[in-house]
Parts: structure tokens; C-alpha cells; sequence
């Protein structure tokens, strides 16, 4: 009963020099994500861990937020995107239109005050052999909580392991995570369907089972960040930044179902 479905999806799989662009794998991908939130008529103090500082003012759907060090901004005004990932941590994103081809992203938790901030901004010009997505990361605390527990930083925990990522009925992606610098993934189903690649990540560990996990694509102009609930949910909240098919910069939401598949231990020589 099976084996027609099988070829058919066979027989959609792209050749291997027909990669899909940005916008065309990510329509949809947001199908399984958790709901969004509004924070409207609260303030986000931040102290990063470079001595800057970061603030959010939100109103229903627009934010007014300041930045010093290398985000430094002056009351600037840009939609937000927050997700109450448990109920003690948030996910918000700030996809800037008051700057084009940038967005900042923090993951915090009340409960510990503590939190991470990522950059995401694409270069001028694709140079080849790297990624034209850059990221920059960034632990903070926040203002008004005494912080508890570890600093966040990056993490070697996720090394070695296998999962699937069910992002939409046609959406299904496997992830192996190699080393500290890389990751490998397959499309099992959707557009990309036979396609995959290992590309460069950063895992950073915010709390007891929830990671920070970025990639940046070499083959597609293209970063994402997502904060893993690797707990009890197994529940993934992320977003993407890009050139889709048009030239243009777009911002895209992000999320689904974790099932892990296992996880590799070595037992001598360790990856980077």
C-alpha cells in the first residue's frame, strides 16, 4: 500500500543542481510553531556580557528599542515576534524594517535572568566559500532579576546527536549535530526533498534542556535561529533571515515537533 506513495515523492525530489530558494522551502514552516504572544506594555532591560545594554519597549504589535555596543540603535521602532516558550522563558524576534537585512533575536528566562542575544545581518556581496548570513551571539542578564545559575555559553551538549524536526505536514527535516562548528541535514520531505548539506552552527545552552541552535547556509543566502526545548515539549521556535528567489532580503517564522533518533558517543578522540 505503501509503494506508490514512496515513488511519488521519488518522483518529486529536485536533481541535485535544483536547489530550492529561501522563500520556497520556508512557506509553511510555521505551521506546528507555538503560538505567539504579545507583550504589550512591558519593558526588556538587558546588560550584555560586553558591558552594552539593550532595551524593548512593546507595544501591541511594534516595539521602541534602544541599543549600545556593536547593535547600537537609538529609539528605533520594528515589529516583534514573541513566543512564551515555557512559562518561565520567552523567544522574541525583531525582524528590522528601521534597518534592512538584520534582525535581533533574545531568548530569556525570568525565572534565572539570564539570556542570549543573536545578531543575524547579511553581508553586501556573496564572497565564496562562506556563508553571506552572519551571526553574532551575545550572553546577558536582565535588569531587575537577580541572575542565577551559569552564565550562558556555548555548549558541546547536542554533539553527536540525531533528530527529526516536523515543522508542517510537508515539512520534515533531519538534523546531526557534528561538532561545535558544524551540522548536517537532510530533507526528508517538502521542497528540498534529497537535498542536504553541512553547514556552519553555534549552540548555545540558556537552561536545563533548552538550547540556542543557529546555522548560516553556504550554498543558500540564508541564517536561522531557533531556541530547542529538548525537555518535556521537544518543541522548536525559530526564525530565518535571507535573499529569497527575488534578490531581496525576507524574514521568515519558524517551528515544530523535536523526535530524537539517538545520540553518538566517542569514545577517545572528541570532535571540535
Amino acid at each position: 500500500m505503501t509503494e506508490p506513495q514512496i515513488a511519488d515523492s521519488r518522483d518529486e525530489r529536485r536533481g541535485v543542481d535544483e536547489w530550492a530558494t529561501y522563500d520556497e522551502f520556508a512557506a509553511g514552516i510555521d505551521t506546528y510553531r507555538l503560538p505567539g504572544v504579545s507583550l504589550e506594555g512591558r519593558r526588556l532591560a538587558l546588560t550584555l556580557d560586553d558591558g552594552s545594554s539593550f532595551t524593548v519597549d512593546f507595544g501591541a504589535e511594534r516595539a521602541s528599542w534602544s541599543a549600545s555596543g556593536s547593535i547600537a540603535a537609538d529609539g528605533a521602532d520594528d515589529p516583534y515576534d514573541a513566543v512564551q516558550v515555557r512559562s518561565d522563558v520567552f523567544f522574541l524576534n525583531l525582524p528590522l524594517e528601521s534597518r534592512d537585512r538584520e534582525a535581533v533575536t533574545v531568548v530569556w528566562s525570568e525565572r534565572t535572568g539570564r539570556a542570549i542575544v543573536a545578531h543575524s545581518h547579511i553581508d553586501a556581496e556573496r564572497v565564496e566559500g562562506e556563508p553571506q548570513v552572519k551571526q553574532d551571539f551575545f550572553a546577558a542578564e536582565v535588569d531587575g532579576i537577580d541572575a542565577t545559575g551559569e552564565t550562558p555559553a556555548e555548549s558541546r551538549d547536542l554533539i553527536g546527536m540525531r533528530n527529526l524536526y516536523r515543522y508542517s505536514p510537508e515539512h520534515l527535516y533531519e538534523h546531526v549535530y557534528m561538532s561545535t562548528e558544524r551540522y548536517a541535514w537532510q530533507n526528508l520531505q517538502g521542497v528540498q526533498r534529497g537535498h542536504g548539506d553541512m553547514d556552519l552552527s553555534t549552540v548555545w545552552k540558556l537552561d536545563d534542556g533548552l538550547y540556542l541552535f543557529c546555522f548560516r547556509e553556504f550554498r543558500i543566502s540564508v541564517a536561522s535561529v531557533w531556541l530547542h526545548d529538548l525537555g518535556y515539549n521537544l518543541m522548536t521556535t525559530g526564525i530565518f533571515l535571507g535573499i529569497n528567489g527575488s534578490g531581496e532580503s525576507e524574514h521568515s517564522r519558524a517551528g515544530g515537533h523535536i523526535y530524537p533518533l539517538g545520540t553518538v558517543k566517542y569514545p577517545d578522540m572528541q570532535p571540535v
